[in-house]
């Protein structure tokens, strides 16, 4: 009678008491339930009369009227909670079974007694992800196949322990290892990531083809560990920790028990948030631009990050000044995120010279000329940030800009000495500003201010792929908290 998707809905219920079918087919499963003995009483719900009208007559076919209730209702909002112990959820998309499961009231059911089997038509990643985010967890999960379509379904239930999915896990699934259709998907999935990845790199895309690549080897293969010894010897391959500022203090600054890794963040700055879901998503190292240990510390209290890396177990690398002069680091990829958005005239040149074939940022030459306002516009656009602030416009043009990342207003006397019109940096004080509107050499000269955050955060997917290049095997999330600490009204 039951479709595999259906039936294997029907197994994936407890029978412990009453069942909630949400979106009910013909009311099938509920019959199903009831004539098998599985179920004394099942509730068929539905959002329009016609699949009710569908439902009342399987009902009175199977003479089953006493133990099914039809409810109209939109997901689970009219339909009383009180005693159910399984809520089936099958045939809908993803996003719209999240959506049901987010508008339901916890406070009218037993959360910690109620067991979702959930059916999704697409996006299970998605579903994977929010399932844990709801504190519930996936406690089985299987493929059912019908012609040559895969269907997964899967039970959850309350998790007491918080803990998140990464991408990765959301799209590798909780099948059985002996499962052959689970293995059946997984591989179908892994020629899809690929297929993406090599679409991404017909169009010109920098990062995300290494990315997708690396999921597409994960699919196949699972996640393993390297040695976190090995991960900092390929970052210094890269970016050379020797070149960093005198001052600075880059390098594996918290160590873990294991000194492996098989999950790694990435981050701008490691705070405590971000900690935290590094330990949600079972991390074992974060990977930052700003050191976690900068200023020497007497003590190191429960409110410190340091303190939330030791006591979670997490490892720290932290790359600053030589992330930001190495010539792929972070203001090697807005040189890039430049050339892709402005036609260039010559080739890019040093803008802090600092010996040894070292510079900090670069000077770029425009080959037409553009708006202050036009090219704050598009710098907006680069960076992702909220807002540009630049000094008045007074119908003055850029044609030869300097570019440093962070916090780079003191260079705008370099900047005017090599005969910039424009300097592109965050984090400018008042009497940058003031200089700006004084005028220079060239007397005309504007100051860009793209925030700190977003002049530096731009590196991280470039991060991602040097490492998942050369680790596909590691599962690397940039940290959903690497995020701009203020807000904006």
């Amino acid at each position: 009678m039951l479709d595999s998707r259906l039936n294997k809905c029907a197994e994936l219920v407890s029978g412990k008491g009453i069942v909630v079918d949400v979106g009910t087919d013909h009311a099938l499963l509920a019959a199903e339930l009831v004539n098998s003995g599985k179920c004394c009483k099942v509730i068929a719900s539905d959002i329009k009369e016609g699949p009710l009208d569908s439902a009342r007559k399987t009902v009175e076919k199977y003479g089953i009227s006493d133990k099914v209730s039809l409810i109209l209702s939109d997901g689970l909002e009219n339909v009383p909670l009180e005693g159910v112990t399984d809520i089936v959820i099958a045939g809908m998309g993803g996003e719209t079974i999240v959506d049901i499961i987010e508008k339901t009231d916890v406070d009218r059911y037993e959360q910690k007694n109620v067991r979702w089997i959930l059916q999704p038509m697409s996006k299970p990643e998605y579903l994977r992800k929010m399932i844990y985010e709801f504190q519930m967890k996936i406690v089985e999960e299987h493929v059912v196949e019908d012609g040559d379509k895969l269907y997964v379904v899967m039970a959850a239930e309350y998790n007491p322990d918080f803990r998140y999915l990464t991408e990765f896990d959301a799209l590798y699934g909780f099948f059985d290892d002996n499962d052959e259709l689970g293995k059946k998907y997984r591989q179908r999935e892994a020629e899809r990531l690929s297929k993406i990845a090599d679409n991404l790199r017909k169009a010109g895309r920098d990062c995300e083809p290494a990315h997708f690549s690396a999921l597409s080897y994960k699919m196949k293969n699972g996640v393993g560990s390297v040695e976190i010894s090995e991960i900092y010897d390929y970052l210094d391959s890269l970016y050379p920790f020797c070149t960093q500022e005198k001052w600075d203090n880059s390098g594996l600054l918290v160590e873990n028990q294991s000194g492996e890794a098989d999950t790694v963040m990435l981050a701008l700055d490691i705070t405590n948030r971000v900690v935290s879901e590094a330990s949600c998503k079972w991390a074992d190292l974060v990977i930052s631009h700003h050191p976690v240990i900068f200023d020497p510390r007497r003590s190191i209290t429960r409110n410190d990050p340091v303190y939330s890396l030791i006591w979670t177990d997490t490892a720290a690398i932290c790359m600053h000044t030589n992330l930001d002069i190495a010539s792929g680091g972070t203001n090697g990829v807005i040189l890039r995120k430049f050339k892709e958005n402005f036609k260039l005239s010559g080739e890019p040149e040093p803008f802090e010279e600092l010996g040894g074939g070292l510079n900090l940022g670069w000077i770029v030459n425009l080959e037409e000329e553009i708006s202050r306002k036009d090219f704050a516009v598009k710098l907006k656009e680069i960076f992702g940030c909220e807002y540009v602030r630049f000094n008045s416009e007074d119908g003055k043009t850029v044609s030869r800009a300097a570019f440093c990342s962070g916090s780079g207003g003191s260079m705008i006397s370099l900047a005017d000495e090599k005969f910039c019109d424009a300097l592109v940096t965050g984090d400018v004080k008042h009497d940058v500003w003031i200089s700006a509107e004084n005028g220079g050499r060239n007397e005309n000269i504007c100051v860009f201010d793209c925030g700190h955050f977003h002049t530096e955060n731009i590196v991280l997917p470039e991060l991602r792929r040097v490492l998942e290049e050369r680790f596909p095997q590691l599962d690397i999330e940039i940290a959903e908290h690497s995020a701009d600490p203020c807000q904006y009204v």
